[in-house]
């Protein structure tokens, strides 16, 4: 069922969906969101286009709301997503909309006051009203707004899912979704895709052609005046030609039942697409009782979000080993499969630039591999745009920050990390933390600083207890034993085959640039950056440390 027409309860909500502090500038970013969603509204209900997924759009909702309380602003009575999509067709029985259950607590709280509920996937359609003359198909109406909405009959007499004479020459209203058929679509793998956009837009066309229409299907979801029982309202609408609706209808008791086939059918290869499920109680008020808002026989649970809509507050950047710039955006905390996002990289600088991400704007957030928060895309922009102080390119490559001069103090730590890594020294209880606290206490100021801490000044670090001075010193100890060839990958030698880096440190050092690209399998590139590295001044320094230290090779 249409997803924007539900009733959005902020009071509902779980108590971290509403967490999030108000923004200082919560007015005037509240009129910036409010005139972005109506334009989603208007494109949605009135276009048949989806600028925006229906979870982002529900969340950018909820913000709308919660910043209209951080302001002491009431939110606008006019505020009516559907305003656009009204039509001049009055629908015979309106169309109630649905609440949406914020999570399994809910649906069982909900659940527990109600007998005789059955659960059916929510198809990602265009929801309509049938009516039926004596049989016989007579009107098709879009939703509109709930009471009022256009006229589809014409396209709709073409649409073989669409039954056009019923068996029974019965006067009858359905409300019901057209669908895309899509085949064994599983949304937990493929998504949305797009589906209900491409049939909304058809059926806004003055013209369908045999192949559209034939893509085209139809679930009947209520049946305002039939039957009582829910399974007699089923089999007749089955024997009728509706058959999605029995097929996909379940009987349930329990929270434990709704949430299997909540799970189910997120999972399991459907005719359409879907975005949850809808909890329907066989008992509903009179037909003409109904109102364009949620009733009280019927709700949602929808989908695990797999995107959530972030509010950044801060961007910094951070310098990696080989002096490679990554923008990281602070967040406003956001929950995304049961995680607590508050940060998220931009990849690289120039997305960053790209994209212009600033304090203040709002971008989709996902996860890679369901770990590794990702961002998408930006949503919406703050209009005031934040000066942001970036980090200047040439000041950082890989030959910069040795010592801990400033600005220096990411890229250094970097290399820290990647020297007691696996493809470095491979030291234990060395890692980034245990780094991090020797340059906080002043031990670290250079990249080989550590080979001459002593159990002394490991005494006077708060929190390092016995046990992990003793590990730290096992650490030094034993990276003095490691092999030449680990320590030139700790020091971070750019990649060249093992045979190329045979020799002590001398003989490497002495080869200029021609000699590197007269080894076997170095090209150019790679030649003038093994020449840079080994006459680095720097990294001379660090060789002499080295031999000084009788490390072996140098």
């Amino acid at each position: 069922m249409m997803h924007r027409l539900m009733v959005l309860l902020v009071s509902a909500l779980p108590a971290g969906a509403l967490a999030e502090a108000c923004p200082d500038d919560a007015r005037s970013q509240l009129d910036t969101l409010a005139r972005q969603i109506s334009e989603w509204d208007d494109s949605y209900h009135r276009q048949g286009q989806s600028p925006i997924s229906d979870e982002l759009y529900d969340q950018a909702r909820q913000r709308l709301a919660h910043w209209h309380k951080c302001a002491r602003h009431p939110t606008p009575k006019a505020d009516n997503p559907l305003a656009s999509s009204r039509g001049t067709l009055r629908h015979p029985v309106a169309h109630t909309g649905l609440e949406k259950l914020p999570g399994e607590s809910a649906v069982r709280d909900w659940l527990s006051t109600r007998q005789d509920v059955w659960i059916q996937p929510k198809v990602d359609g265009v929801a309509v009203t049938l009516v039926y003359r004596q049989g016989r198909l007579e009107q098709l109406i879009s939703r509109g707004d709930g009471l009022l909405g256009h006229d589809w009959s014409a396209s709709a007499r073409k649409i073989p899912g669409v039954v056009q004479q019923l068996p029974d020459a019965v006067d009858v209203v359905l409300q019901g979704e057209l669908y895309w058929r899509l085949e064994n679509h599983v949304q937990s793998v493929k998504g949305g895709l797009n589906a209900r956009s491409k049939v909304a837009g058809l059926m806004n066309r003055l013209q369908l052609n045999d192949t559209e229409a034939s893509g085209i299907g139809l679930f009947i979801w209520a049946w305002p005046d039939g039957p009582e029982g829910f399974p007699e309202r089923l089999a007749t609408l089955a024997r009728w030609g509706f058959t999605d609706s029995q097929r996909y209808s379940q009987p349930i008791e329990h929270i434990s039942e709704a949430a299997y086939w909540r799970s189910h059918w997120y999972s399991a290869p459907l005719p359409f697409a879907s975005d949850g499920v809808v909890l329907h109680q066989a008992t509903r008020a009179p037909a003409e009782r109904w109102q364009a808002s949620a009733p009280y026989w019927a709700v949602a649970w929808k989908y695990p979000a797999v995107k959530a809509l972030a509010l950044v507050r801060k961007v910094q950047f951070s310098v990696g080993r080989t002096g490679r710039i990554t923008p990281i955006l602070g967040l406003e905390p956001v929950r995304l499969d049961d995680r607590q996002i508050s940060r998220v990289s931009a990849s690289s600088l120039k997305r960053w630039q790209t994209l212009d991400i600033r304090p203040g704007d709002q971008v989709s957030i996902s996860l890679a591999g369901q770990v590794i928060p990702r961002l998408d895309e930006v949503i919406m922009r703050n209009e005031t745009r934040v000066e942001v102080a970036i980090p200047d390119t040439r000041a950082f490559h890989a030959l910069s920050c040795w010592q801990l001069d400033p600005g220096c103090e990411d890229q250094l730590l970097a290399r820290l990390t990647w020297l007691s890594g696996k493809q470095g020294l491979a030291l234990p209880h060395m890692g980034r933390e245990t780094w991090n606290v020797l340059i906080q206490a002043g031990l670290i100021a250079g990249f080989l600083d550590w080979l001459t801490l002593d159990a002394a000044e490991l005494a006077n670090i708060d929190g390092f207890g016995d046990r992990t001075r003793a590990r730290v010193l096992d650490s030094i100890q034993s990276a003095r034993q490691r092999p030449f060839s680990q320590w030139l990958k700790a020091l971070g030698v750019p990649p060249a085959a093992r045979n190329n880096l045979e020799g002590g440190w001398q003989t490497l050092a002495a080869k200029d640039t021609q000699a590197w690209l007269a080894s076997d399998g170095i090209g150019p590139g790679r030649a003038a950056q093994l020449s840079a590295f080994f006459r680095d001044p720097q990294v001379q320094a660090l060789a002499e440390t080295l031999r000084e230290a009788g490390i072996d090779g140098f």
